[in-house]
């Protein structure tokens, strides 16, 4: 049995661990203890430590770039979905899957994967490329929200409080302990310090709560799988059409970039694979309770809340089980022709539902 389908099976056996233990937390604020400490203890450490190694120059500022672009393109696409699986684009339905669809959260869903598979400087990069997705989740898709309520809602009249919402947003995301790690780590290589000079007792201190991130986080996985949720059709179908786009996409940035090597081409394909980000569902529920004020019905809201809701809790596993396959697999994905097949077969699949249902629709009325 090769090194690689081992570490998958174990990866794979401590998500089934924690889908054992789901009867054991029994509410939600448990599963998101463990999810705080993931998010605000081990990720960070483990980022830390891998940027910390690496050797840092200015052609890195290329990276976040790129994601950025990556998260743009996303946007852009996204109104395909709506031909596919006939969706109004000016309806809480479409509105909702424009702030989803574009947004990434590789923390749970992606990095401990990278770590196990490809390595620290591999991790360290992928930390990187997050901070350009996480102006694009804070800040885009937050002005973003802001015009959809406002011509939802017929309000013409600019948002005084506009520069203080998005200066708070900023402050938010440097108080991250991720972000906040990232950057110090940043002014640390800058100095001349790596993580060899550092004291003992903070190399010690941040190996051993490194340590805890990927068993934590692929129990946390197994926790926070909902298995009995309604509109179950149109958020696998999104999911499908969602991995797609992100494939071909990645494929294009893969040949226009030429991009050769094995770690940075699997780093390209699996970051872009992350679940959906948590952000953009904090947006969308901000908006929800100013039209929850107005007692505004279901049908003339701005967003979906509960497709939201849905969508991310389905995301995370989704996406967890891809980047799993394509990380074990090896060097298959890394051609763009297997890529754009692998895309094209995920769309399909995506669109099948839909298909099939309006053929039957279709008959039934012949």
């Amino acid at each position: 049995m090769s090194d690689a389908l081992q570490k998958t099976i174990t990866l794979l056996l401590l998500i089934a661990l924690g889908l054992f233990l789901k009867g054991k937390f029994k509410n939600k604020e448990q599963t998101n203890g463990i999810k705080e400490i993931i998010l605000s203890v081990a990720l960070p450490s483990t980022i830390f430590i891998s940027l910390m190694k690496i050797d840092m120059d200015s052609s890195m500022i290329i990276i976040p770039l790129v994601t950025l672009v990556f998260n743009f393109l996303m946007f852009f696409s996204a109104p395909l979905a709506f031909t596919l699986f006939g969706i109004e684009k000016n309806s809480p339905t479409g509105r909702t899957l424009m702030m989803l669809i574009p947004s990434l959260a590789p923390g749970l869903s992606c990095f401990p994967f990278i770590a196990e598979f490809l390595g620290e400087k591999s991790l360290a990069i992928a930390a990187l490329a997050d901070v350009g997705n996480k102006f694009f989740v804070l800040i885009s898709l937050y002005i973003l929200a802001m015009n959809m309520f406002l011509k939802n809602s017929n309000e013409e009249k600019k948002e005084t409080k506009m520069a203080d919402k998005l200066k708070s947003l900023l402050l938010s995301m440097l108080q991250e302990p991720i972000n906040a790690l990232i950057f110090l780590a940043i002014i640390l290589l800058s100095l001349g310090i790596n993580y060899n000079t550092l004291p003992y007792v903070i190399t010690d201190l941040f190996d051993k709560t490194s340590a805890m991130m990927t068993p934590l986080v692929l129990l946390f996985i197994g926790l926070a799988v909902q298995l009995k949720e309604g509109k179950k059709r149109i958020v696998a179908s999104i999911l499908f059409f969602r991995a797609g786009i992100t494939m071909l996409i990645s494929a294009g940035m893969i040949y226009i970039l030429n991009i050769s090597d094995l770690s940075m081409v699997l780093l390209a394909i699996v970051i872009p694979l992350s679940a959906a980000s948590f952000w953009p569902l904090a947006h969308i529920s901000a908006f929800n309770l100013r039209e929850d004020a107005k007692s505004l019905p279901k049908e003339k809201r701005t967003f979906d809340l509960e497709l939201a809701v849905l969508l991310l809790a389905f995301s995370l596993p989704f996406s967890t089980i891809l980047i799993l396959a394509i990380l074990s697999s090896g060097a298959f994905f890394a051609h763009t022709s297997t890529l754009i097949t692998s895309g094209l077969i995920l769309i399909s699949l995506g669109a099948l539902p839909n298909a099939l249902s309006r053929v039957f629709v279709k008959v039934s009325k012949a």
